[in-house]
Protein backbone atom coordinates (compact mmCIF):
# COMPACT_ATOMS: atom_id res chain seq x y z
CA UNK A 1 0.00 0.00 0.00
CA UNK A 2 1.51 3.55 -0.92
CA UNK A 3 1.50 6.07 1.61
CA UNK A 4 -0.23 9.34 0.78
CA UNK A 5 0.43 12.90 1.63
CA UNK A 6 -1.48 13.32 4.74
CA UNK A 7 -0.24 12.63 7.55
CA UNK A 8 -1.51 11.62 11.43
CA UNK A 9 -2.32 14.91 13.27
CA UNK A 10 -1.85 13.08 16.75
CA UNK A 11 1.65 11.18 15.86
CA UNK A 12 2.64 12.64 12.75
CA UNK A 13 3.30 9.70 10.53
CA UNK A 14 2.56 9.08 7.44
CA UNK A 15 -1.35 7.84 6.70
CA UNK A 16 -1.61 5.09 3.93
CA UNK A 17 -3.09 5.48 1.15
CA UNK A 18 -6.76 4.63 1.17
CA UNK A 19 -10.17 4.12 -1.05
CA UNK A 20 -11.80 7.48 -1.74
CA UNK A 21 -15.52 7.44 -0.56
CA UNK A 22 -18.13 7.08 -3.10
CA UNK A 23 -19.36 10.54 -4.34
CA UNK A 24 -21.73 12.21 -1.77
CA UNK A 25 -20.65 9.72 0.74
CA UNK A 26 -18.78 11.51 3.49
CA UNK A 27 -15.19 10.86 4.56
CA UNK A 28 -15.07 9.04 8.52
CA UNK A 29 -13.75 11.48 11.08
CA UNK A 30 -11.47 8.66 12.09
CA UNK A 31 -10.02 7.90 8.42
CA UNK A 32 -7.86 10.64 8.76
CA UNK A 33 -5.80 8.97 11.88
CA UNK A 34 -3.34 6.38 11.30
CA UNK A 35 -3.67 2.74 12.50
CA UNK A 36 -1.98 2.62 15.39
CA UNK A 37 -3.92 6.10 16.67
CA UNK A 38 -6.66 4.64 15.89
CA UNK A 39 -6.51 1.15 17.28
CA UNK A 40 -5.92 2.89 20.67
CA UNK A 41 -9.38 4.30 21.10
CA UNK A 42 -11.16 1.35 18.76
CA UNK A 43 -13.73 -1.09 21.05
CA UNK A 44 -14.86 -4.12 18.79
CA UNK A 45 -17.51 -4.72 21.03
CA UNK A 46 -19.99 -2.11 22.99
CA UNK A 47 -21.24 -3.76 25.67
CA UNK A 48 -23.68 -3.12 29.09
CA UNK A 49 -21.62 -3.45 32.29
CA UNK A 50 -24.14 -5.99 33.75
CA UNK A 51 -27.43 -7.50 32.33
CA UNK A 52 -30.50 -8.02 34.74
CA UNK A 53 -33.04 -10.56 33.69
CA UNK A 54 -36.33 -10.16 34.86
CA UNK A 55 -38.39 -12.97 35.66
CA UNK A 56 -41.82 -13.92 37.56
CA UNK A 57 -41.46 -16.60 39.85
CA UNK A 58 -44.87 -18.12 39.53
CA UNK A 59 -45.20 -18.50 35.54
CA UNK A 60 -41.78 -18.07 34.52
CA UNK A 61 -42.48 -15.33 32.10
CA UNK A 62 -39.55 -12.71 31.43
CA UNK A 63 -40.27 -8.75 31.77
CA UNK A 64 -38.98 -7.04 28.21
CA UNK A 65 -39.52 -3.87 27.55
CA UNK A 66 -42.95 -2.57 29.29
CA UNK A 67 -44.61 -6.34 29.25
CA UNK A 68 -44.28 -9.95 30.31
CA UNK A 69 -43.60 -12.41 27.80
CA UNK A 70 -43.84 -16.29 28.28
CA UNK A 71 -41.02 -18.04 27.33
CA UNK A 72 -42.05 -21.39 28.85
CA UNK A 73 -38.83 -22.05 30.30
CA UNK A 74 -37.75 -22.74 34.05
CA UNK A 75 -33.58 -23.15 32.82
CA UNK A 76 -32.80 -19.32 32.26
CA UNK A 77 -29.31 -20.17 30.84
CA UNK A 78 -30.77 -19.77 27.50
CA UNK A 79 -32.51 -16.61 27.90
CA UNK A 80 -29.64 -15.11 29.50
CA UNK A 81 -27.49 -15.68 26.55
CA UNK A 82 -30.45 -14.56 24.49
CA UNK A 83 -30.84 -10.85 26.38
CA UNK A 84 -26.77 -10.65 26.40
CA UNK A 85 -26.64 -10.90 22.63
CA UNK A 86 -29.81 -8.41 22.21
CA UNK A 87 -27.26 -5.73 24.56
CA UNK A 88 -24.62 -6.58 22.38
CA UNK A 89 -23.12 -3.99 19.91
CA UNK A 90 -20.31 -4.78 17.13
CA UNK A 91 -18.83 -1.75 15.66
CA UNK A 92 -19.81 -0.87 11.95
CA UNK A 93 -16.15 -0.73 10.76
CA UNK A 94 -15.69 -4.56 11.55
CA UNK A 95 -16.21 -6.86 8.61
CA UNK A 96 -16.05 -10.78 9.26
CA UNK A 97 -17.45 -11.17 12.31
CA UNK A 98 -17.40 -14.13 14.43
CA UNK A 99 -18.58 -14.69 17.88
CA UNK A 100 -19.56 -16.90 21.13
CA UNK A 101 -20.97 -16.56 24.61
CA UNK A 102 -20.25 -19.40 26.93
CA UNK A 103 -22.23 -19.16 30.10
CA UNK A 104 -20.39 -19.95 33.65
CA UNK A 105 -23.15 -20.52 36.39
CA UNK A 106 -22.32 -19.19 39.82
CA UNK A 107 -25.46 -20.18 41.41
CA UNK A 108 -29.13 -19.94 40.88
CA UNK A 109 -29.62 -15.85 40.38
CA UNK A 110 -26.21 -15.30 38.68
CA UNK A 111 -24.36 -16.05 35.02
CA UNK A 112 -21.29 -15.02 34.05
CA UNK A 113 -21.29 -14.37 30.19
CA UNK A 114 -18.02 -14.92 28.45
CA UNK A 115 -18.12 -13.71 25.26
CA UNK A 116 -15.34 -13.28 22.63
CA UNK A 117 -15.49 -11.78 19.17
CA UNK A 118 -13.31 -11.38 16.40
CA UNK A 119 -13.60 -9.45 12.94
CA UNK A 120 -11.58 -7.72 10.52
CA UNK A 121 -10.98 -3.67 10.42
CA UNK A 122 -8.86 -1.76 8.20
CA UNK A 123 -7.82 -4.95 6.95
CA UNK A 124 -6.07 -5.88 10.39
CA UNK A 125 -7.79 -9.05 12.52
CA UNK A 126 -9.27 -7.60 15.59
CA UNK A 127 -10.81 -9.83 18.86
CA UNK A 128 -11.81 -8.94 21.72
CA UNK A 129 -13.40 -10.85 25.00
CA UNK A 130 -15.36 -9.77 27.95
CA UNK A 131 -16.67 -10.86 31.09
CA UNK A 132 -20.81 -9.55 31.33
CA UNK A 133 -22.45 -10.41 34.40
CA UNK A 134 -26.31 -11.74 34.30
CA UNK A 135 -28.25 -11.51 37.49
CA UNK A 136 -31.60 -13.06 37.81
CA UNK A 137 -34.59 -11.00 39.24
CA UNK A 138 -37.59 -12.71 40.74
CA UNK A 139 -40.69 -10.88 41.37
CA UNK A 140 -44.03 -11.26 40.39
CA UNK A 141 -46.01 -10.43 36.78
CA UNK A 142 -48.99 -8.52 36.21
CA UNK A 143 -50.67 -11.16 35.25
CA UNK A 144 -49.71 -13.29 38.43
CA UNK A 145 -50.48 -10.97 40.75
CA UNK A 146 -53.89 -10.52 39.32
CA UNK A 147 -54.74 -14.24 39.77
CA UNK A 148 -53.47 -14.19 43.33
CA UNK A 149 -55.90 -11.17 44.52
CA UNK A 150 -58.59 -13.39 43.18
CA UNK A 151 -59.19 -10.35 40.06
CA UNK A 152 -61.71 -10.66 37.34
CA UNK A 153 -63.79 -8.51 35.12
CA UNK A 154 -66.93 -11.12 34.29
CA UNK A 155 -68.89 -13.33 36.00
CA UNK A 156 -70.22 -16.32 34.22
CA UNK A 157 -73.27 -17.80 36.29
CA UNK A 158 -74.58 -21.16 34.64
CA UNK A 159 -77.87 -21.80 35.45
CA UNK A 160 -81.13 -23.37 33.96
CA UNK A 161 -84.79 -22.24 33.62
CA UNK A 162 -86.89 -23.34 36.06
CA UNK A 163 -84.87 -26.09 37.47
CA UNK A 164 -81.04 -26.82 38.29
CA UNK A 165 -78.25 -27.57 35.79
CA UNK A 166 -77.38 -31.37 35.82
CA UNK A 167 -74.29 -31.80 37.30
CA UNK A 168 -73.14 -33.39 33.84
CA UNK A 169 -74.37 -30.03 32.23
CA UNK A 170 -72.36 -27.92 35.04
CA UNK A 171 -69.00 -30.17 34.46
CA UNK A 172 -69.56 -29.76 30.87
CA UNK A 173 -69.73 -25.53 30.94
CA UNK A 174 -66.75 -25.76 33.47
CA UNK A 175 -65.14 -28.07 31.09
CA UNK A 176 -66.37 -25.40 28.17
CA UNK A 177 -64.52 -22.60 30.15
CA UNK A 178 -61.30 -23.80 30.92
CA UNK A 179 -61.28 -25.44 27.45
CA UNK A 180 -61.41 -21.63 26.08
CA UNK A 181 -59.47 -19.93 28.57
CA UNK A 182 -56.61 -22.22 27.58
CA UNK A 183 -56.87 -21.90 23.71
CA UNK A 184 -55.93 -18.00 24.71
CA UNK A 185 -52.96 -19.13 26.76
CA UNK A 186 -51.51 -20.87 23.96
CA UNK A 187 -51.80 -18.25 21.46
CA UNK A 188 -50.31 -15.96 23.95
CA UNK A 189 -52.89 -13.86 25.45
CA UNK A 190 -51.69 -12.98 29.24
CA UNK A 191 -54.38 -11.57 30.08
CA UNK A 192 -56.35 -15.02 29.68
CA UNK A 193 -57.16 -16.46 33.16
CA UNK A 194 -59.51 -17.84 35.33
CA UNK A 195 -59.43 -16.81 38.82
CA UNK A 196 -62.12 -19.34 40.49
CA UNK A 197 -64.82 -21.72 39.70
CA UNK A 198 -67.34 -22.54 42.57
CA UNK A 199 -69.81 -25.19 42.07
CA UNK A 200 -72.98 -23.57 43.82
CA UNK A 201 -76.01 -25.99 44.37
CA UNK A 202 -77.94 -23.44 41.54
CA UNK A 203 -74.79 -24.00 39.09
CA UNK A 204 -71.65 -23.01 38.89
CA UNK A 205 -70.15 -19.47 38.97
CA UNK A 206 -66.83 -18.74 37.05
CA UNK A 207 -64.74 -16.10 37.69
CA UNK A 208 -63.14 -14.75 34.07
CA UNK A 209 -60.18 -12.35 33.59
CA UNK A 210 -61.84 -10.05 31.09
CA UNK A 211 -65.31 -9.01 30.01
CA UNK A 212 -64.49 -9.70 26.33
CA UNK A 213 -63.46 -13.21 27.37
CA UNK A 214 -66.92 -14.18 30.05
CA UNK A 215 -68.91 -13.04 26.91
CA UNK A 216 -67.16 -15.85 24.52
CA UNK A 217 -67.85 -18.53 27.08
CA UNK A 218 -71.35 -17.80 27.86
CA UNK A 219 -71.52 -18.02 23.83
CA UNK A 220 -69.42 -21.29 23.23
CA UNK A 221 -71.87 -22.61 26.60
CA UNK A 222 -75.25 -21.05 25.11
CA UNK A 223 -73.95 -22.63 21.62
CA UNK A 224 -72.92 -26.35 23.08
CA UNK A 225 -75.86 -26.58 25.66
CA UNK A 226 -78.77 -24.43 23.94
CA UNK A 227 -80.21 -21.64 26.31
CA UNK A 228 -80.14 -17.88 26.48
CA UNK A 229 -77.40 -15.19 28.05
CA UNK A 230 -78.88 -12.44 30.27
CA UNK A 231 -76.00 -9.48 30.69
CA UNK A 232 -76.22 -7.95 33.88
CA UNK A 233 -73.12 -4.90 33.93
CA UNK A 234 -71.89 -3.40 37.17
CA UNK A 235 -70.17 -0.03 37.47
CA UNK A 236 -66.66 -1.01 39.77
CA UNK A 237 -64.46 2.20 38.93
CA UNK A 238 -62.85 4.42 36.54
CA UNK A 239 -59.56 4.08 34.81
CA UNK A 240 -56.68 6.67 34.64
CA UNK A 241 -58.30 8.60 31.30
CA UNK A 242 -61.99 8.52 33.40
CA UNK A 243 -63.43 5.87 31.47
CA UNK A 244 -66.03 3.73 33.44
CA UNK A 245 -64.86 0.50 34.01
CA UNK A 246 -67.46 -2.37 33.86
CA UNK A 247 -67.99 -5.66 35.73
CA UNK A 248 -70.31 -7.81 33.89
CA UNK A 249 -71.99 -11.09 34.91
CA UNK A 250 -73.18 -13.52 32.36
CA UNK A 251 -76.47 -15.48 33.38
CA UNK A 252 -76.01 -18.68 30.56
CA UNK A 253 -79.51 -20.11 31.47
CA UNK A 254 -80.21 -23.67 30.26
CA UNK A 255 -83.47 -24.87 28.40
CA UNK A 256 -85.80 -25.95 30.63
CA UNK A 257 -86.30 -28.98 28.88
CA UNK A 258 -83.23 -31.46 27.74
CA UNK A 259 -82.33 -34.58 25.27
CA UNK A 260 -83.76 -37.24 27.27
CA UNK A 261 -87.07 -35.38 28.96
CA UNK A 262 -90.48 -36.62 27.99
CA UNK A 263 -93.12 -33.32 28.16
CA UNK A 264 -96.89 -33.02 27.10
CA UNK A 265 -96.98 -29.66 25.10
CA UNK A 266 -99.95 -27.72 26.70
CA UNK A 267 -100.94 -26.37 22.65
CA UNK A 268 -102.17 -29.65 21.18
CA UNK A 269 -103.71 -33.30 22.29
CA UNK A 270 -101.15 -35.59 20.13
CA UNK A 271 -99.61 -37.08 23.15
CA UNK A 272 -96.09 -37.25 25.09
CA UNK A 273 -92.71 -35.96 23.28
CA UNK A 274 -89.54 -37.00 23.80
CA UNK A 275 -87.30 -34.45 23.19
CA UNK A 276 -84.12 -35.13 21.31
CA UNK A 277 -82.64 -31.21 20.49
CA UNK A 278 -82.80 -28.42 21.97
CA UNK A 279 -80.87 -25.67 19.86
CA UNK A 280 -83.16 -22.66 18.50
CA UNK A 281 -86.58 -24.79 18.61
CA UNK A 282 -87.47 -27.98 20.75
CA UNK A 283 -87.37 -31.13 18.55
CA UNK A 284 -88.40 -34.64 19.48
CA UNK A 285 -90.31 -37.46 18.40
CA UNK A 286 -94.51 -38.25 19.59
CA UNK A 287 -94.31 -41.62 21.74
CA UNK A 288 -97.70 -42.47 20.11
CA UNK A 289 -96.82 -42.15 16.97
CA UNK A 290 -93.22 -41.60 16.08
CA UNK A 291 -93.76 -38.83 14.36
CA UNK A 292 -91.50 -35.97 14.32
CA UNK A 293 -92.26 -32.64 16.72
CA UNK A 294 -90.81 -29.32 16.47
CA UNK A 295 -91.99 -26.24 18.78
CA UNK A 296 -93.65 -23.49 16.97
CA UNK A 297 -90.65 -20.23 16.31
CA UNK A 298 -92.26 -18.40 18.90
CA UNK A 299 -91.91 -21.13 21.47
CA UNK A 300 -88.20 -21.36 20.50
CA UNK A 301 -86.77 -24.32 23.53
CA UNK A 302 -89.29 -23.14 25.74
CA UNK A 303 -93.05 -23.97 25.08
CA UNK A 304 -95.74 -24.78 27.48
CA UNK A 305 -95.68 -28.20 28.07
CA UNK A 306 -96.15 -30.90 31.35
CA UNK A 307 -93.21 -32.29 32.67
CA UNK A 308 -93.82 -36.00 32.81
CA UNK A 309 -90.39 -37.82 33.28
CA UNK A 310 -87.07 -39.13 31.05
CA UNK A 311 -85.70 -41.55 30.08
CA UNK A 312 -84.04 -42.27 33.29
CA UNK A 313 -87.83 -43.40 34.45
CA UNK A 314 -87.72 -46.29 31.74
CA UNK A 315 -88.66 -49.50 33.01
CA UNK A 316 -88.92 -52.60 30.98
CA UNK A 317 -92.35 -54.81 30.51
CA UNK A 318 -93.46 -57.40 28.73
CA UNK A 319 -95.61 -57.51 25.34
CA UNK A 320 -98.57 -59.64 25.58
CA UNK A 321 -99.39 -59.06 21.95
CA UNK A 322 -99.79 -56.51 18.71
CA UNK A 323 -103.25 -55.52 18.06
CA UNK A 324 -103.06 -53.62 14.96
CA UNK A 325 -101.13 -51.11 13.06
CA UNK A 326 -102.17 -48.49 16.00
CA UNK A 327 -102.32 -50.60 18.85
CA UNK A 328 -100.33 -52.81 20.90
CA UNK A 329 -100.79 -54.46 24.22
CA UNK A 330 -98.17 -54.55 27.25
CA UNK A 331 -98.06 -54.66 30.30
CA UNK A 332 -97.98 -52.66 33.31
CA UNK A 333 -94.81 -52.80 34.91
CA UNK A 334 -96.58 -52.26 38.32
CA UNK A 335 -99.70 -53.58 38.54
CA UNK A 336 -99.03 -56.19 35.83
CA UNK A 337 -102.41 -55.55 34.30
CA UNK A 338 -102.29 -56.01 30.42
CA UNK A 339 -103.06 -52.59 28.60
CA UNK A 340 -103.50 -51.44 25.12
CA UNK A 341 -101.73 -48.39 24.55
CA UNK A 342 -100.54 -46.45 20.98
CA UNK A 343 -98.16 -48.30 19.20
CA UNK A 344 -95.03 -45.85 17.64
CA UNK A 345 -93.92 -46.60 14.16
CA UNK A 346 -90.31 -47.27 15.81
CA UNK A 347 -91.73 -50.42 17.90
CA UNK A 348 -90.35 -53.78 16.84
CA UNK A 349 -93.11 -56.15 16.63
CA UNK A 350 -91.40 -59.05 16.81
CA UNK A 351 -89.55 -57.58 20.28
CA UNK A 352 -90.70 -59.70 23.72
CA UNK A 353 -90.03 -56.86 26.02
CA UNK A 354 -89.66 -52.89 25.35
CA UNK A 355 -89.25 -49.87 27.68
CA UNK A 356 -92.07 -47.94 28.86
CA UNK A 357 -92.31 -44.84 30.69
CA UNK A 358 -95.57 -44.91 33.10
CA UNK A 359 -96.51 -41.00 33.89
CA UNK A 360 -100.30 -39.04 34.28
CA UNK A 361 -100.90 -38.92 30.76
CA UNK A 362 -100.44 -42.86 30.65
CA UNK A 363 -98.46 -45.72 29.51
CA UNK A 364 -96.18 -45.28 26.65
CA UNK A 365 -93.27 -47.07 24.48
CA UNK A 366 -89.84 -45.21 24.48
CA UNK A 367 -87.95 -46.46 21.55
CA UNK A 368 -84.97 -48.87 22.70
CA UNK A 369 -82.19 -46.12 20.91
CA UNK A 370 -82.97 -43.48 23.75
CA UNK A 371 -83.53 -45.98 26.61
CA UNK A 372 -80.04 -47.29 25.83
CA UNK A 373 -77.82 -44.07 25.21
CA UNK A 374 -79.21 -43.25 28.53
CA UNK A 375 -77.66 -46.41 30.17
CA UNK A 376 -74.27 -45.34 28.23
CA UNK A 377 -74.14 -42.17 29.73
Amino acid sequence: MSESRDFCPRCGDPIPEREDPLPGMPRERDDVVCDSCYFEDFELVDAPDEVQVHVCAQCGAIHRGNRWVDVGARDYTDIAIEEVSNSLGVHLNAEDISWGVEPEQIDENNIRMHCHFSGIVRGTPVDESIVIPVSIARETCKRCGRIAGGYFASLVQVRADDRVPTTEEGEEAIEIAESYIAEREEKGDRDAFISSVKRTPNGPNIKISTNKMGSSVAKQIRERLGGTIDEHPTLVTEDGDGNEVYRVTFVTRLPRYTAGDIIDPEDDDDGPVLVRSNKGRLKGIRLTTGEHYESEFEDGERPDAEHLGSTEDAQETTVVTVEDEYAVQVLDPETFEAKTIPRPDYFDPDAPMVPVLKSQSGLHILPDEAVEDDTDE
